[in-house]
């Protein structure tokens, strides 16, 4: 008995390897597709004649049904279990990259980063709840949460990386292309490593209790979380008290209201039970995720306007100077995985957000004259290091003290979270840097000067956002979870 556990300990480690690999490698596609495009953008544009008030689709075409659609696929990996659900999201988002790829013109492209956010959706809720299922060991889970978290937090700039890569040695188009190879990759591997969770369809103990889909629940937080991301991400360029804006944003509102309604009084099964609120590291986890969520955007976005508009750097160097943060945002998640385990993701969430508003509060300070050496490398590294200290502790915070089967639902509602923050923290320093770039530039066009100096407002404005959320980050109880 005790050399047939020897033979199979390595098998079941080999196994553990792929799950984590795959999971990872799930995560890094899912935010590399929502970055890799920014520098693809004005080759997008010319190819297929966007016109600058349809050109905001390439990005929020995909935002947009990826954050309606969190909640949903969490409850459906819960009710279908999670090996099925990877590979149905990893299908539909790769066909629709390649949808994306081979575009002829700008509904086509839309559709496809439509597709592909509701695949990411899926992929999303997914890896983290085989993690939380796979990696029960505290010690490994720790590790596991690291190195997803590692990988989630550096997508955006590996994104960045490969996008100028992709758009100045080949062609715009494989920026999408290239998820083929990689969804088939990812495939392939859940299919040799993932298993169902006993319980779950298709696991050890059978189905628990019969699935019944909350079809109003559904309906109204998909179509709610849409209209309200919409009306965020659209109301700088619209007007806040447009129309379109206010509508969008009112039927959101109403229809998240009918969506609390249900789960609270009318359905028989929730699609989320409210009772996981009770839960004080879930809620405070997802409050902190609201404010990393708005500053991850923020960071890459005004960074990247800096380095291009401002300091004229080409697609590639850009991408470069994305590195450091890269590696360190692993440092940072090593880190946090040898320490968490001791210690308990509270003070792991705290420490990292003090290097994030350190650095985005150096940032701000940046002028038309900055050289990387000296003014940007510090801010990126503190901002790296802490990214993957932050979005390790935060994932075991918000799955801690939650029941197996409903891991997937905190997976959907933690990166519920992080797409409202983003959509809205975004928008919101969008329109405080154009105000003080009007500010500055006077009755004139604006300059590099102008420019700047609202880029210094948003970057400092998130790092108060940041101390704000260090009061819900302190909210995660004590102790090793």
């Amino acid at each position: 008995m005790t050399a047939q556990m020897t033979m199979e300990a390595p098998v079941r480690a080999r196994r553990a390897g792929l799950v984590l690999a795959v999971c990872c490698l799930g995560q890094l596609i899912v935010i590399l597709d929502a970055s890799i495009v920014n520098v693809a953008i004005p080759s997008i544009q010319d190819a297929l004649h966007f016109t600058p008030g349809s050109l905001t689709w390439v990005y929020n075409g995909y935002l947009i049904p990826f954050a309606g659609f969190l909640l949903f696929s969490g409850r459906m990996v819960d009710l279908f279990g999670g090996r099925r659900l990877l590979l149905i999201g990893t299908a539909v988002f790769t066909v629709f990259s390649f949808v994306g790829g081979i575009a002829p013109n700008a509904a086509t492209l839309v559709l496809g980063r439509a597709g592909q956010g509701f695949g990411g959706a899926v992929i999303a809720s997914a890896t983290l709840a085989v993690l939380s299922s796979t990696f029960t060991e505290p010690v490994e889970r720790a590790k596991a949460f690291a190195l997803w978290g590692a990988a989630s937090g550096s997508g955006g700039a590996i994104g960045v990386l490969s996008g100028g890569a992709i758009v100045e040695w080949v062609s715009w188009r494989w920026v999408f292309l290239v998820n083929l190879p990689l969804g088939l990759l990812i495939a392939g591997m859940a299919v040799m490593s993932v298993t169902a969770a006993p319980g779950a369809p298709g696991g050890a103990g059978g189905p628990r209790k019969k699935a019944k889909l909350d079809v109003l629940g559904s309906l109204s937080v998909t179509l709610g979380i849409a209209a309200l991301v919409y009306g965020l991400a659209e109301g700088q360029h619209y007007g806040w008290g447009s129309a379109r804006i206010v509508t969008s944003l009112t039927i959101g509102v109403v229809l998240l209201a009918v969506f609390v309604l249900d789960q609270a009084k009318l359905a028989e099964q929730p699609l989320m039970e409210l009772s996981l609120f009770r839960n004080r590291s879930v809620w405070a986890a997802n409050l902190t995720m609201l404010a990393f969520g708005a500053a991850l955007p923020t960071m890459f976005y005004f960074l990247t306007l800096l380095y291009q508009s401002v300091l004229h750097y080409s697609a590639i160097r850009t991408g470069l100077a994305f590195l450091p943060l890269t590696v360190f945002a692993f440092i940072g998640a090593a880190a946090s995985s040898s320490v968490a385990p001791r210690t308990g993701p509270r003070p792991m969430m705290l420490v990292g957000l003090l290097p994030m508003i350190a650095g985005l509060v150096w940032q701000s300070a940046a002028d038309e004259h900055a050289t990387y050496l000296a003014d940007l490398l510090g801010p990126t590294l503190l901002f790296g290091v802490g990214l993957g200290i932050v979005v390790t502790s935060v994932a075991g915070a918000a799955t801690a003290g939650v029941p197996e089967d409903k891991h997937g639902l905190a997976s959907g509602v933690l990166n519920t979270s992080q797409s409202l923050g983003g959509a809205a923290g975004l928008a919101v320093m969008v329109a405080l840097a154009q105000t003080r770039t009007a500010e500055v530039a006077g009755d004139g066009p604006p300059d590099a000067h102008a420019f700047v100096a609202g880029y210094g407002v948003a970057f400092l404005a998130t790092g108060v956002l940041l101390t704000l959320s260090l009061a819900a980050a302190a909210a995660v109880p004590r102790g090793p979870r």
